[in-house]
């Protein structure tokens, strides 16, 4: 038996919606169901009495949506949020309300689990910890989270800005001096002005052709320090030795 058990609060107005997530919960005993509620009115009576830990929260829902629920409530006074939908068009509104995750339905066993190791980083955190944001990206498949420490560098590209997770790159819809002050206080630093490297994943630093030092990333890629960042990349490497 887990030594702590996590209370889970589903909300959903579709019954086999509720079933899904009732039924692939079952691979995690550290969570227990407290209750479950089918329209915004209810979750909102149930938040008080239940006290649970986490939310899955249909976003659509009649009179009032998952956004209406966290509205009405307040962000400050509610659990751990994974939001649950038939459509990927909400994902930046739902991470913009520091959701853990966002679930398109149907929902499936391996995406599921992600969203569960989430959920668990999230609830084991200190109080009062703010957890790294995560970059939503968008795919053929759908709306995409990509938690930080995924990351190995990113990249400006036009007025968009590509982020690589190994041998994958994701597009996204932000300039790079925006995604700077993003990530910036949470392990990245900028190599060149079109770089940004997630100082966790530089394996070396190399001195090349003469004088030019190159970041050398554990995912392979050689990454160009410019002069101007040559002081600030050298020690936040040093620091992370």
């Amino acid at each position: 038996m887990p030594s702590r058990s996590w209370r889970v609060l589903i909300v959903d107005d579709e019954p086999a919606a509720r079933r899904g997530v009732r039924q692939l919960l079952r691979a995690f005993p550290e969570f227990v169901i407290a209750g479950e509620c089918r329209n915004g009115r209810d979750a909102l009576a149930a938040l008080d009495a239940l006290a649970p830990d986490v939310v899955f929260l249909d976003i659509q829902m009649p009179e009032l949506g998952g956004f209406d629920v966290i509205r009405l409530r307040t962000p400050e006074r509610m659990p751990a949020v994974v939001f649950v939908t038939a459509y990927d068009e909400f994902a930046i509104r739902a991470f913009d309300a520091e959701a853990v995750d966002y679930l398109v339905k149907p929902l499936n066993e391996e995406r599921f689990g992600v969203t569960m190791r989430r959920v668990l980083k999230r609830l084991r955190a200190a109080r009062g910890a703010s957890p790294d944001p995560a970059l939503v990206v968008s795919t053929p498949r759908g709306a995409l989270v990509i938690e930080l420490g995924e990351i190995d560098w990113i990249e400006a590209a036009d007025y968009y800005a590509r982020v690589w997770v190994g041998p994958r790159s994701y597009l996204i819809r932000e300039s790079l001096d925006r995604l700077e002050r993003r990530v910036g206080g949470h392990g990245f630093v900028r190599a060149h002005r079109k770089a940004i490297v997630r100082v966790a994943g530089v394996r070396a630093l190399r001195t090349e052709d003469g004088d030019r030092l190159t970041a050398v990333l554990a995912s392979g890629y050689k990454i160009p320090i410019s002069r101007r960042r040559r002081a600030e990349v050298t020690a936040a490497v040093r620091a992370r030795a």
